[in-house]
């Protein structure tokens, strides 16, 4: 009965995983025992194990339910299959057969990367001033051409685009060149399975699926940094790939140098190819993201009506990250079905009244000058104080003008702030950096961090 019950289970999961998922990951799996609330699976290895627990056991649990066993959970031991399972195993594990990492139905397709958001494709993301090179370089490595920078380095802030055109790209890559080996993972991932390995005595299995593939994307990147074995292995990976012409995409949240514990050699690396900065969001990009946005959920919410002004006034007041835009707009149409009400002006500042509380907060005088100090590692005191040092001088002269750009402070109020200067010396410093940042492209990028440190 046991084997009867395991049969007709594998044919549902067939269904529920996709088929070549349930030929790697399923079909090696031994059922040894059910009963007492536990299934136990025999598998060809302890990382294979590992991975069917943490992506299918659920899976399986619900399947066993509605085959009249229900189980509380699944165990995974080490057996000894028989020789063609335990080679296709060994095989899916250290010899990836997949073509390409995506999701489907919520799981992965063979290679043992992270899944991907359906939702983040090239045809839904709005292009502005503020992204429109990112967007361009991902539309490059998309069309899986000839390497032409290596890798493409994609930084900003939170929320502003950079996973979207990851995931993108991996979509394009699938529909172009199925043939290519396509792994999309996040930094953690990448450093949870080199940690995995070297536990499980594995480490030439993983080394091998690695130097497999044909694209690696790694996200978030800035993890690694500080992790002296795993920036050892990445950078090892990263070499091979490169040897190899394989292309390579990384994002992190922010430029190569100025990720801190991360290895000089890396940081080299990372900057030979093309490193493309995602800006903030300007008001019309956050307002055709918000259209683009109440296209789809007119077609969820039938005959709910939007005022006029309510999109406007959104993109004007919530400035953060597209992350809270978007959230803002799911929670408003959300509620407005609830209470079925027109989105009026009204309706929107009482529904969002904490969401527009925090974007209304002022950014201060104060919080620049300490944030300016800690980024050019001078003293708060020595910024604010009359040392005219130029180590010291030129941070203070940034500091005054991100000030005067950043916050309604009148250049005599900053000038009380900076150790009581004059208006005219806070002036004289506002227009040195104006200056200094079509020369000094050093000087540009630091001003851009620091705004989307403070900004963001």
């Amino acid at each position: 009965m046991t084997n009867e019950t395991w049969s007709q289970v594998r044919q549902e999961l067939i269904k529920r995983v996709g088929k070549n998922n349930y030929v790697t990951w399923i079909e090696p799996l031994k059922l040894a025992a059910l009963g007492n609330g536990v299934a136990r699976f025999e598998v060809p290895t302890i990382f294979f194990g590992d991975w069917v627990q943490r992506n299918y056991a659920d899976h399986i649990r619900s399947q066993l339910a509605s085959a009249g066993s229900p189980v509380d959970r699944v165990e995974f031991a080490l057996g000894t299959p028989a020789p063609e399972v335990a080679a296709a195993s060994k095989a899916s594990v250290a010899k990836p057969v997949a073509k390409t990492v995506r999701a489907r139905n919520g799981s992965d397709d063979d290679l043992p990367g992270a899944p991907l958001d359906p939702r983040f494709t090239f045809d839904s993301f709005v292009v502005g001033k503020s992204n429109e090179l990112a967007h361009a370089a991902s539309r490059r490595v998309a069309e899986g051409g000839t390497v032409t920078f290596n890798p493409l380095f994609l930084y900003g802030g939170v929320g502003l685009g950079k996973t979207h055109l990851m995931h993108a790209i991996a979509h394009e890559l699938h529909t172009r060149r199925p043939d290519l080996r396509v792994l999309y993972l996040s930094a953690e991932q990448f450093m949870y399975r080199f940690v995995q390995a070297l536990r499980e005595r594995q480490i030439m299995d993983f080394k091998e699926m690695f130097r497999s593939v044909d694209v690696l994307m790694v996200d978030d990147v800035q993890f690694v940094a500080g992790k002296d074995s795993t920036q050892e292995e990445f950078f090892h990976t990263f070499n091979a790939l490169v040897d190899q012409n394989k292309q390579i995409v990384i994002s992190a949240d922010r430029a190569p140098g100025e990720i801190k514990d991360l290895e000089d050699r890396i940081k080299s690396r990372l900057q030979c190819g093309l490193v493309v900065d995602l800006h903030p969001t300007d008001y019309e990009l956050r307002l055709g993201i918000l259209q683009q946005k109440v296209t789809y959920y007119r077609s969820q919410y039938r005959g709910l009506a939007i005022a006029d002004g309510v999109l406007e006034f959104l993109a004007h007041r919530i400035t953060t990250n597209v992350r809270v835009l978007e959230g803002a707009l799911t929670r408003l149409f959300a509620f407005a079905s609830l209470v079925g009400r027109e989105i009026s002006l009204e309706l929107t500042q009482d529904c969002l009244a904490d969401i527009l509380r925090s974007s209304d907060r002022k950014l201060t005088i104060e919080e620049i000058q300490r944030k300016v100090a800690e980024h050019y590692n001078v003293r708060l005191s020595d910024l604010i104080g009359p040392k005219r040092l130029r180590i010291i001088a030129r941070p203070r002269q940034v500091a005054m003008y991100l000030s005067k750009q950043l916050t309604p402070r009148s250049l005599p109020e900053i000038g009380r702030r900076f150790g009581g200067r004059d208006h005219t010396t806070i002036m004289h410093g506002v227009r040195r950096i104006e200056e200094l940042m079509a020369q000094d492209s050093q000087l540009a990028d630091d001003l851009q961090l620091l705004r989307r440190l403070l900004q963001g």
